[in-house]
């Protein structure tokens, strides 16, 4: 594993849209998500509001995000990403494209 990945800002929400985002947990875990406001969304997460693995992995911080996506895309985008090894997660949020490619031909 990597460790610990940079925290980015919070995008303003945009009407009609939505974000698909990956959160790290204090422990090092990757939490994935997809939200139409997300600044409320992480807020919430931050509160032990915002689901059961981030209330139970204390310290959640945004490191990646995407969109803004229309809701529907957001959903499908979420579930891919979820399916997804944490090795290639970690290249998406680190923006090794390269690596990211030779993952998808693999099955790591």
């Amino acid at each position: 594993m990597i460790g610990e990945i940079p925290s980015i800002p919070c995008p303003e929400p945009i009407s009609g849209t939505a974000w698909v985002y990956i959160m790290q947990t204090a422990d090092q875990s990757l939490y994935i998500g997809q939200a139409r406001d997300l600044c409320e969304r992480v807020r919430k997460h931050r509160l032990g509001l915002g689901s059961k693995f981030t209330r139970d992995h204390s310290g959640p911080r945004l490191v990646y995000c995407e969109g803004p996506l229309r809701p529907e895309d957001a959903i499908k985008r979420e579930a891919q990403l979820k399916r997804w090894s944490r090795t290639k997660k970690e290249a998406l949020i680190r923006g090794q494209t390269d690596l990211l490619r030779t993952l998808s031909r693999s099955r790591d």
